[in-house]
């Protein structure tokens, strides 16, 4: 089934391009989301029309999140986290603890545009990259640090 894109699709097109895609994917997700019509003389004419006014949009989307990406280049994540023998970590630094550590600075961000091909399990720094927009991604400094070096000693006293 051929379709006009009528915005950017990761991994099929940009707006504008008249693609071929399996009839489902278009029937079940392009064309429900508003993200395609069919390709049709009608389609395309109404196309034409409303070209500027898509494109204008997807600048803006663009803009936004170029000015999104210089902010997460400045931002410093600081993880605090309980550590056990051989500074190995309780758990694992998620894409979701990275978010939420980035929102109490006042960025928010979606987990899943953060890219992280494995979870965090040691101390150090790390260059977490951040997909923005198809062609803008940002990477972001993330400091995984001792929460308490009393919990890692062993002393099993609590502080209010």
């Amino acid at each position: 089934m051929q379709l006009i894109l009528r915005a950017d699709v990761d991994n099929l097109g940009r707006l504008g391009d008249v693609v071929r895609v399996k009839p489902g994917y278009a029937r079940n997700y392009l064309i429900p989301q508003r993200l395609a019509y069919p390709a049709t003389k009608a389609n395309l004419n109404i196309f034409e029309q409303e070209r500027k006014r898509l494109q204008e949009k997807m600048d803006a989307i663009r803009r936004e999140a170029q000015s999104l990406g210089e902010k997460l280049e400045e931002a410093n994540v600081v993880m605090p986290v309980r550590v056990g023998e051989h500074d190995k970590l309780y758990g694992s630094v998620t894409t979701a603890m990275i978010a939420d550590a980035l929102a109490q600075q006042g960025i928010d961000i979606d987990k899943r545009k953060i890219v992280l091909d494995n979870p965090i399990r040691n101390l150090g720094e790390y260059e977490i990259g951040v997909k923005l927009h198809h062609d803008i991604q940002a990477n972001v400094k993330v400091s995984v640090v001792r929460h308490d070096s009393e919990q890692v000693t062993g002393q099993s006293g609590e502080e209010s």
